[in-house]
């Protein structure tokens, strides 16, 4: 209860379904061999932290911004471009994860001091111009960030797929094994500081703005002071979501760091998981991720075993995953509209009630 500020999820399914998350995460590298399901689970761990740091803003804060992934770019490219520049060391990725840090928080300051006055619509469009123009800076420098090419780069010796540590469980330890619990690790603290933010005073009161930001005004809040912190902080969390995920990938580039679809990933998540939840962000990366990555096998599967039937195999044809991902979405929404942890919340405090 301590690890988690004495917030667990409400109710056994909603506990039961973070748990089995959390635990499979953790067990991914001794139960799985190959490539695909540890790139599959990094990826779960990197949307869940990014995702998380988004719902402090959307959900309990009531922001709508389209800059967090610059600040998610901003820490990818400062550690790979150090490390490109200094070479392999843990102290060039220190200090490009330093320097991603400094810049995405004078960003996320000037951002919230000249924006958060307006109404929220202009916000959400000053963000979305400022996250495009450093999109296209990005990739119009190619002397420095490599341009649309990114940059390659090269990890510590412990981090690399050859160097071995034994093996465990019947399975090989390698670098790229410490690598991935490098990244749950950051990923689950990450969460947890976000957790005990939400919970604490100030959380409090970026709820009550939330909810009514004049009544909070007049009980003597500065609003615009604790949204542009909570800006802030969640811009420090992106970035170090954004250097954990270059030190996987030894690549960053625009399509991996600065990418739009990144950003309406993010959301996505956020909404199926349930907004102002915070673990809801651990569920719906869970269920984004995997349903994007194993959904075409699963409609390619479907579509072999209706061949004999019309219609059906040219709707469940691979190559329309995205619809039928589309389709679920919808679903969720119109279904579990607080998400599916909030859902499973809200029916765990109806049935107290009653």
């Amino acid at each position: 209860m301590r690890l988690l500020s004495g917030d667990p999820p409400r109710g056994w399914p909603a506990r039961a379904l973070v748990v089995l998350v959390a635990l499979a995460l953790a067990a991914t590298p001794l139960l799985f061999h190959g490539a695909k399901p540890l790139e599959v689970a990094e990826k779960i761990c990197v949307m869940a932290a990014l995702a998380a740091s988004y719902d402090v803003l959307l959900g309990y804060t009531g922001i709508v911004s389209f800059a967090h992934v610059m600040f998610f770019g901003v820490g990818a490219y400062g550690v790979g471009l150090a490390s490109y520049a200094l070479g392999p060391g843990w102290g060039a990725m220190a200090l490009g994860l330093a320097g991603g840090l400094a810049l995405s928080a004078a960003l996320a300051l000037a951002i919230g001091l000249f924006s958060l006055r307006v109404q929220a619509i202009f916000f959400a469009m000053v963000t979305l111009a400022v996250a495009y123009a450093f999109n296209v800076l990005a990739s119009q420098l190619p002397d420095l960030t490599g341009g649309e090419d990114g940059r390659s780069f090269r990890v510590p010796e412990l981090l690399r797929p050859g160097h071995h540590f034994g093996h465990w469980l019947g399975t090989a330890v390698t670098g790229r094994t410490l690598t991935y619990y490098l990244v749950l690790a950051g990923a689950a603290a990450l969460f947890l500081v976000l957790l005990r933010i939400v919970n604490s005073p100030f959380g409090r009161v970026l709820q009550a703005i939330r909810e009514n930001p004049l009544r909070a005004e007049a009980l003597g809040y500065r609003i615009v002071f604790h949204r542009t912190l909570a800006v802030i902080v969640t811009a420090l969390v992106a970035a170090f979501v954004g250097g954990l995920d270059a030190m996987w990938l030894r690549y960053v580039g625009p399509d991996t760091a600065l990418s739009f679809s990144i950003q309406i990933d993010v959301l996505v998540i956020v909404v199926i998981g349930g907004r102002g939840t915070l673990y809801g962000a651990v569920v719906g990366a869970a269920v984004f991720v995997i349903a994007e990555n194993y959904l075409r096998a699963l409609i390619g599967a479907a579509a072999t075993a209706t061949a004999d039937l019309p219609l059906l195999p040219n709707l469940l044809h691979p190559d329309r995953w995205l619809l039928w991902l589309g389709v679920l979405f919808i679903l969720a929404v119109r279904f579990a509209p607080r998400g599916i942890v909030g859902e499973l919340q809200r029916r765990h405090d109806e049935g107290r009630r009653s």
